[in-house]
């Protein structure tokens, strides 16, 4: 069994809750069920932008999204921000070229010693400072993702 620890970025959650997005759907909710061994750690930040993008594009309610959160925060370790977390982002944005919220779940990811971010939002294979960030929906990716995290 591998003991890489890895997170899940907002979209691969939104993903497992919009029935309309296809093959995505399908894809994200294999990948959130298999991520259930306990190696999976979800930033308080995705959850938070779970929230508000999952209610405003209307998938679901404020109360199930909520509900939802809340089956999350009992499944999977929660880790968070703090101020140390924040100045490693800041000093990475110019160097990295990386988006405040991108830089700032970088940065959670790294603090907690996560060697992945599985993400369909940062460039594909990119590897900062030891965190990867792998989009499973790029040809062949998922494979990699089950074989070195999902432990299938």
């Amino acid at each position: 069994m591998s003991t890489n620890l890895f997170t899940l970025d907002t979209n691969i959650l939104i993903y497992s809750i919009d029935r309309d997005a296809g093959i995505k759907h399908e894809m994200a909710s294999f990948i959130l069920e298999k991520s259930m061994n306990g190696r999976c750690l979800l930033t308080s930040q995705a959850l938070g932008e779970f929230y508000c993008a999952a209610t405003r594009k209307g998938y679901v309610s404020q109360n199930t999204a909520i509900e939802i959160i809340e089956d999350f925060m009992e499944i999977f370790p929660i880790i968070s921000s703090t101020g140390a977390t924040l100045k490693k982002a800041l000093s990475t944005l110019s160097k990295y070229g990386l988006q405040f919220w991108d830089a700032i779940l970088w940065a959670t990811a790294k603090e907690s010693k996560c060697s992945l971010i599985i993400t369909e939002d940062f460039q594909d294979g990119r590897s900062i400072e030891g965190v990867q960030f792998i989009n499973p929906f790029k040809e062949d990716k998922l494979s990699y993702v089950i074989e070195t995290y999902l432990d299938l």
